[in-house]
């Protein structure tokens, strides 16, 4: 087992606690590197899309699993950014320029939903959000004239310094800088004072306004950064998807993501990747899975809705932490085997609400 000896102050916050970490995170660092001429063109895509919900995971982590506010309309933000992606890509704007609008459109819209917050929280919360996903839904439908209504729009390939990124392998690259780039942000965030912040306001939000938090602004710009990484990774879906419609972006598409967080590990960014990987992992895995099953079971209709459904409650009744939660245990194992207890994990039953908001 692993004992870090600590000497300066900086090895509180800093990314890498040890040699270990360097070394492991390098290695997943050059095998992504390497991934375009290792993989298939099909896998790699799926690679790609991971990158891409990733970058929505981390952003909707942020905001549920550091911040403690719930979102079930997060998708209205990923469609938000990729029609305003679409809209300028078709105006010739550089993906640069137009990414930046995407996301700060994106923001912008996420301080307004998060108005609500302000007042409401948990459940109520909750159905706020889910509203404005409704309605955004709607307004994706009827303004034709810039989003093509029902009939979807065609999304161009994004260019940028004249390169147009038209192949899979460009595109996974630049998937792969944005999703580096969005992590290591949102990681420098949370060790700031700004992610403390967001911590105590989800433990307590009265412990938190007592020690002087502004919770409004907190709870704003939260929502503000959260809808932001969901624009982003919004534009990017655009451009891989290459034809996008309002249903895209609707109820099931924010479910999906809302489950992603939870069964990655809600509370921890490895969680949000486990999540994605879990997301794109599981029609395939449930596509194999059929030609071992009988024919009334392969061939029956809302077969992957009822495994999510099944999953989603095993987490939630036996694995609270998630996928990254169940790891740590494993990890433990390994390190104390054989002096590992088996109740080292239990649950805390009895507990008692210590807070009462009047």
């Amino acid at each position: 087992m692993r004992f870090i000896f600590k000497t300066r102050y900086d090895q509180d916050i800093t990314l890498a606690k040890h040699a270990g970490h360097h070394f492991w995170y390098g290695l997943l660092a050059a095998a992504l590197i390497v991934a375009p001429w290792l993989l298939p063109e099909y896998w790699l895509a799926q690679l790609t899309f991971v990158f891409i919900y990733a970058i929505v995971a981390v952003g909707l982590m942020l905001l549920a699993g550091f911040t403690g506010q719930v979102s079930i309309g997060h998708a209205a933000f990923m469609g938000v950014g990729a029609y305003a992606e679409a809209y300028l890509a078709t105006k010739g704007w550089p993906f640069p320029l137009s990414m930046l609008c995407a996301m700060g459109l994106s923001a912008a819209v996420g301080v307004i939903v998060g108005l609500p917050a302000l007042r409401v929280k948990g459940m109520y919360l909750g159905i706020a959000t889910l509203s404005f996903g409704f309605i955004v839904e709607e307004v994706l439908s009827r303004w034709e004239s810039v989003t093509g209504g029902n009939a979807g729009k065609p999304v161009s390939a994004p260019s940028m310094f004249g390169w147009v990124f038209d192949s899979t392998e460009a595109f996974y690259f630049l998937c792969l800088v944005c999703v580096v780039g969005s992590t290591l942000a949102v990681l420098n965030l949370l060790r700031a004072p700004t992610g403390r912040a967001f911590v105590a306001i989800r433990d307590s939000e009265i412990s938190a306004q007592s020690m002087g938090i502004h919770l409004a602004r907190y709870k704003s710009m939260s929502f503000a950064i959260s809808a932001a990484l969901a624009g982003l990774g919004g534009a990017l879906y655009a451009h891989k998807m290459q034809f996008i419609s309002p249903e895209q972006f609707g109820l099931v598409q924010s479910i999906d993501l809302l489950l992603m967080v939870v069964i990655g590990g809600l509370g921890s960014i490895h969680g949000a990747f486990f999540g994605a990987v879990f997301l794109i992992g599981m029609p395939q895995l449930i596509s194999l899975a059929k030609d071992f099953l009988p024919p009334f079971i392969a061939q029956a209709v809302g077969l992957q809705a009822v495994v999510y459904g099944v999953v989603l409650v095993v987490f939630v009744l036996f694995e609270p932490m998630g996928l990254y939660g169940r790891w740590l245990k494993i990890r433990t194992w390994l390190e104390l085997y054989p002096f590992y207890r088996r109740g080292m994990f239990k649950r805390q039953k009895a507990f008692q609400k210590s807070e009462r908001l009047t």
